[in-house]
């Protein structure tokens, strides 16, 4: 796998991954701890991913292409663009209390996709994978309405097989795998970005 994710990221060989979802205000500074302990209340052992949101994991939207599956949690409440001006606050923290004083209303935030191929990557492939997924994202969210690349939380973990012969050396957007990561990715995060923008309206 190949991962952002605070616990299991970089690339290596992992058994498992975790998106759990927290409460809003979330404010433990041991992240890394919380996720291994949840690991273990879940039976899961060996190495593995994990992964934190806000955004409802009940919500998970799930799409496939032609053999790569996609699981995204998509949550926008503070939608952000990549490229910011320099000195420019983290609203993304803002909402967060270490005093124990009582936060402002919550709502989701953090966009987290997993990627499942089918077939072994090497570890170009893999970087390639996570760049094609996040672009297909980005692409995602703009067509739903939101203009922003994503928040400033997000996490992606690509798994690939190890078994089933030669490594591909690609998984660009025009490759055959990478055309299906991003297919899949797309649909997915558009499909999540639009279930949001209803929560939304259904909020007033």
């Amino acid at each position: 796998m190949i991962s952002s994710a605070m616990l299991g990221g970089g690339i290596g060989p992992a058994r498992w991954v975790l998106n759990a979802q927290v409460a809003g205000g979330y404010s433990r500074m041991d992240p890394v701890v919380h996720l291994e302990e949840l690991a273990r209340a879940y039976g899961l052992d060996g190495p593995g991913v994990g992964m934190l949101t806000a955004a409802s994991v009940s919500r998970t939207l799930r799409r496939d292409d032609e053999g790569v599956n996609v699981s995204a949690t998509v949550g926008l409440r503070v939608p952000t663009w990549a490229a910011a001006p320099a000195g420019t606050p983290d609203p993304e923290l803002a909402p967060m209390h270490l005093d124990g004083t009582t936060p402002p209303a919550w709502t989701p935030g953090t966009v987290n996709i997993v990627v499942a191929v089918p077939v072994p990557l090497t570890d170009a492939a893999l970087v390639n994978a996570v760049v094609t997924a996040t672009e297909a994202k980005t692409q995602a969210l703009l067509e739903a309405g939101f203009p922003c690349t994503g928040t400033a939380s997000d996490a992606v973990c690509v798994a690939a097989t190890t078994g089933g012969g030669t490594a591909e050396p690609f998984a660009g957007p025009r490759s055959v795998w990478g055309a299906r990561i991003a297919r899949a990715v797309h649909a997915a995060v558009h499909a999540g970005a639009l279930d949001y923008a209803a929560y939304l309206d259904a909020r007033g």
